[in-house]
């Protein structure tokens, strides 16, 4: 991806989540200068990774197989208490998050407002391949049972819940949709197990100057 098209992609989910009255952290806005200057008093923000991620999954093709988001609030099992994780995600009309599963996340996704928002769902098998077996989750705490692969639409308000192993992708029809995520502690380095996508970050042409760093961009 090119720095001036992730710079673009922020400064347009900064205006969606406004546009739906969703407030982000303060920091979300800083510069590269600005991170430059802070501390110790910020080390909680870089070691847990919050902040920006915009990725083309390693693809080469945003627009098509992408995903712009925040991570609100993270824990860390390695160097503090925190169990929980907290996103907010500017899902693209069309534009598919690719099929995979969290060996140790447990999560809710959270339609927040916008289109109508999209997921497929699959069980994993012993060799983490998909199965053909029906899926239990749960939609706003009712205990639903979806079959393998069937697309599953979700509507302002409603929400999802599902455990480990479960293979899921999604994507936004109708519009745009603003998707929050409340789950166990997220690692992105070692708790996503990818179907088909070659990788989890972009690389980067750097065209022009960043207006933002990347959560996995602080100690570069």
């Amino acid at each position: 991806m090119k720095r001036s098209e992730i710079n673009r992609y922020i400064n347009e989910a900064k205006d969606f989540f406004a546009k739906h009255q969703f407030h982000l952290p303060v920091w979300v806005d800083w510069s590269p200068a600005e991170w430059a200057t802070k501390g110790e008093e910020c080390e909680e923000i870089r070691r847990n990774q919050l902040g920006w991620d915009v990725t083309d999954f390693a693809t080469g093709k945003f627009e098509e197989i992408g995903l712009t988001l925040v991570t609100i609030r993270n824990g860390n099992v390695k160097y503090d208490k925190k169990t929980y994780c907290e996103k907010i995600m500017f899902v693209r009309e069309n534009q598919v998050t690719p099929t995979h599963f969290h060996w140790k996340k447990m999560e809710d996704i959270i339609h927040r407002g916008g289109g109508t928002f999209c997921v497929r769902l699959w069980k994993a098998d012993e060799n983490e391949q998909p199965t053909d077996a029906p899926c239990s989750v749960q939609i706003d705490g009712v205990t639903t049972v979806i079959p393998a692969g069937e697309v599953l639409r979700l509507y302002p308000g409603q929400s999802i819940s599902f455990e480990p192993y479960m293979y899921h992708e999604f994507w936004s029809e109708g519009g745009h949709s603003m998707i929050g995520e409340v789950s166990t502690v997220n690692d992105d380095e070692n708790d996503n197990r990818f179907l088909q996508s070659p990788g989890r970050y972009p690389s980067i042409e750097e065209d022009e100057p960043a207006q933002y760093l990347l959560c996995n961009e602080y100690c570069k």
